[in-house]
């Protein structure tokens, strides 16, 4: 198939971007949308002329690296699927498809459509983890039972790449969805519940730091996620936070 691209171009933070044109020919329909990316910065190589660039890695679905906004989706036309397992079936023989970054104060971009998603690693540094003293006789985590239903929605929870589509999809670039899914694999489950007050406080307290929005319930985050995150983990981060509010002693 033959396509017109327009991609976002910028040298840097501070310099001024645009959108420029692209024609590129005879894209296969079994290729996937970072593969039509190769393909033309081939052909820009080939020319002399500067590549695009893009972030990306795995192209299995799974390190969330692929962050494209394709015709004014994260991630583009398919629902539940990240830009690399994106394929060129789903557009038409003579289309024109518009490429862009996240678009977010908290991410800012490096060059082209690359963004800078340190807020993301920052935040987790923040509270995102759990400390386990390995001294003496430390339970095996498997010797600790845990209901089913909690254990399903901390690994549903787990399942988020941090690719930042949800930032990318909120109409006020807010990182909600992210934080509670990261809060709540960890509040779930009693390896976390030490630490839950402190961490909810910190990670919550980190987001706003770096900028990001306020949620305002639109719900775009959860439908444009392509790991499917749920909506509630924001409702349970929001418990979580106000009992922290109310009971933290700092």
């Amino acid at each position: 198939m033959d396509l017109k691209l327009k991609i976002w171009r910028q040298a840097n933070q501070n310099s001024k971007g645009e959108l420029k044109d692209y024609a590129i020919k005879n894209v296969s329909a079994d290729s996937s949308f970072l593969e039509m990316m190769d393909q033309l910065n081939e052909e820009l190589i080939d020319k002399g002329d500067d590549p695009v660039v893009f972030d990306h890695d795995c192209r299995e679905g799974i390190c969330g690296m692929c962050s494209l906004h394709i015709n004014g989706e994260p991630h583009g036309p398919e629902n539940a699927t990240t830009t690399c397992q994106l394929h060129m079936r789903k557009f038409k023989d003579g289309d024109t498809i518009f490429i862009e970054p996240w678009r977010a104060r908290a991410f800012p971009v490096i060059k082209d459509l690359s963004v800078d998603r340190g807020a993301f690693d920052r935040i987790i540094e923040a509270g995102g983890y759990v400390n386990v003293n390995t001294s003496g006789n430390t339970l095996d985590a498997n010797a600790i039972p845990v209901p089913k239903a909690d254990a399903d929605e901390a690994f549903n929870a787990a399942t988020c790449i941090g690719c930042g589509a949800c930032v990318a999809a909120c109409p006020n670039a807010s990182a909600m969805l992210f934080v509670s899914a990261k809060v709540s694999q960890l509040a779930l489950l009693p390896q976390g519940k030490v630490e839950a007050k402190d961490r909810v406080l910190h990670m919550v307290n980190q987001m706003d730091l770096e900028g990001f929005g306020n949620c305002s319930n639109v719900g775009a985050c959860a439908e444009e996620c392509p790991k499917e995150i749920s909506l509630e983990n924001i409702a349970r981060m929001n418990r979580e936070y106000l009992g922290a509010s109310l009971t933290s002693s700092k």
